[in-house]
């Protein structure tokens, strides 16, 4: 303050009425005729930042840890103050929980910063909750812990044990494909989740919580608990406890929050395969205190740290397993070399102490060491190239073999609106093309071999449209054939379509037609005999007006089952 003297409980942070003793005498006035003392409101306030909704199915617990930080508070001479902030749930936030972190971050802040409080426990689970109240402790600088929801349990489904959202989007694939019915599908939608908590499985929510663990905003311990489990609210008191003492000791996260607590963090990212999310959040962190995360080094963290924690998506395991292997303390204790283990914490020891003194648990299995690793490097890397001039990340311990190594054409759009308009993505194909998207593309031709034909071209893409190669139609062992259509100009407006395939499995037959004008000979067909290199010609010229379309129907025999997809390009204008 202006004349050195420090403002503290409800003294702290007056609303300016021109004179303090005014505003603390009409401060108190209206918080008494909610029934406290003189001498309850004479102790140090905690703040509890209550995000409880009943849109927020990974808070749901919260109610419960409000009631056990407040236990805590009052057992350590403190009082406790609840209040609310916005809560998020990935499924319940149009039109993406990305777009409100920020919001409930300003809020989060902004609540800190006009109530009198002297320290803040702040609950939060799910996926962007954690950050965005890490963001508001950062600068609002106020004595603070993180107290996380939890995970929840896992469910089950005829013997198999599900862990969401890992299992949500293979059985959904499952129900698309028609592996599903639609009984079976809602069945599992009831066991997906079955308890309280954040998602069971090393997905955002998890992530955030065993790295800010590591970045020291935490009592140790915590990030792991399962959400229904007794030891969360024994953990919640503990946390009220310490945020008495951490207000008694001005332990601000501006003392907590340096760049060795960053660099734990990213060592703990790469070393549980954690949310490639999880970049993005604490990039946001690091940026309200001035600092940056540096993609070069955290690639080369992945390249020295491989993942040690068997849990899904990268392993077999959910976070249940890992708390009853010693939680992110197990993990920790064995990225030692790579940690800076000097690094201060919220319990008031450093991360090194805090791991001498965790659990050890003999015989487990969900995490390994250094020499036994689950991927033998970091969970993500970092790629450059021509599509991410900037950088992109990867998450490449939970990928499957084949993503890794893959060439193809790219679809680049603008906008989801964009996508729409040149991707039928329920029929796994191009729609009807207009000429500013046709040319924008660069032009991939997807052919869908079950709707057999290519998307139909628009009147005034044709005219300028002179080549269209290689369309490659894949069978299970992968043998392939290329099958080309050339449209050339000839003279004026008449066209010359030259078809040849090469290796073609059965025949092929090309059709060229027109709508909305004519053709001299209505319908032109040609048919390209099996297993030879054929060249045919087909004169066409359509009436201003008409919309020409190219189809190709492949003659499959009856016991020929393999197709797949094919694929085109490039379009030459």
């Amino acid at each position: 303050m202006a004349d050195g003297t420090i403002r503290r409980g409800m003294r702290k942070g007056l609303t300016r009425y021109g004179d303090e003793g005014f505003s603390l005498f009409l401060r108190k006035a209206f918080i008494k005729a909610m029934g406290y003392s003189d001498d309850a409101l004479s102790r140090p306030v905690v703040g509890i930042a209550d995000t409880g909704s009943d849109y927020n199915a990974c808070h749901a617990s919260v109610p419960r840890l409000v009631e056990a930080v407040k236990r805590g508070v009052m057992l350590a001479g403190g009082l406790p103050m609840a209040f609310p902030t916005i809560s998020l749930h990935e499924s319940f936030a149009h039109p993406t929980s990305m777009f409100l972190r920020n919001l409930m971050a300003m809020d989060t802040e902004e609540m800190v910063r006009a109530q009198p409080m002297d320290a803040v426990v702040l609950i939060g689970g799910c996926d962007k909750t954690i950050p965005a109240q890490l963001m508001a402790a950062a600068s609002a600088d106020v004595p603070a812990l993180v107290l996380p929801t939890g995970p929840m349990m896992t469910g089950h489904w005829r013997g198999e044990r599900l862990g969401a959202c890992t299992d949500c989007r293979r059985f959904w694939g499952m129900y698309r494909a028609g592996e599903l019915g639609d009984d079976e599908i809602e069945d599992v939608n009831d066991r997906l989740a079955p308890t309280a908590g954040t998602c069971m499985v090393m997905g955002t929510a998890s992530t955030m919580a065993c790295m800010t663990e590591a970045l020291g905003m935490m009592l140790p311990g915590g990030a792991t608990i399962p959400a229904v489990h007794a030891d969360r609210e024994r953990f919640a008191e503990r946390t009220g406890r310490r945020a008495v003492e951490i207000a008694a000791e001005d332990l601000r996260p501006s003392r907590i929050l340096g760049a060795d607590a960053f660099h734990n963090s990213l060592v703990t990212l790469q070393a549980i395969g954690g949310s490639t999310n999880a970049l993005v959040h604490i990039t946001a962190v690091a940026g309200r205190l001035g600092l940056e995360v540096d993609l070069e080094e955290f690639d080369a963290i992945g390249r020295r740290v491989p993942v040690l924690v068997d849990l899904k998506p990268s392993g077999d395991h959910y976070m249940e397993h890992l708390h009853d292997a010693g939680g992110l303390n197990a993990v920790l204790r064995e990225l030692r070399p790579e940690l800076r283990t000097g690094a201060p914490t919220v319990s008031g020891r450093t991360l090194g102490e805090n791991i001498e003194l965790g659990d050890r648990v003999p015989g487990q299995t969900v995490v390994r060491n250094a020499s036994d690793p689950i991927h033998p490097s970091g969970g993500m890397a970092v790629l450059r190239g021509n599509l991410a001039p900037g950088g992109a990340v990867i998450k490449h311990s939970a990928a499957s073999p084949g993503l890794l190594d893959h060439a193809g054409r790219a679809v680049v759009f603008d906008s989801l609106g964009d996508r729409d308009l040149i991707l039928d993505l329920s029929n796994n194909r191009l729609t009807t093309l207009r000429p500013d998207i046709f040319s924008a593309l660069d032009n991939l031709v997807w052919l869908d071999l079950a709707m057999n034909q290519l998307p139909t071209l628009p009147s005034g893409v044709f005219d300028g449209l002179t080549k269209l190669n290689s369309l490659y139609l894949e069978d299970n062992p992968g043998a392939s054939f290329t099958f080309t259509m050339t449209i050339e100009r000839v003279s004026g407006a008449d066209k010359v379509v030259v078809v040849v395939a090469e290796g073609a499995p059965f025949d092929m037959t090309t059709t060229v037609s027109a709508s909305g004008g004519a053709l001299p000979d209505g319908v032109t067909t040609v048919t390209v005999p099996t297993g030879h290199t054929r060249s045919n010609e087909i004169a066409v010229t359509p009436l201003d007006g008409a919309t020409v379309s190219l189809g190709l129907q492949p003659n499959v025999p009856a016991d020929f089952d393999g197709i797949r997809t094919a694929v085109g390009g490039p379009v030459t204008f």
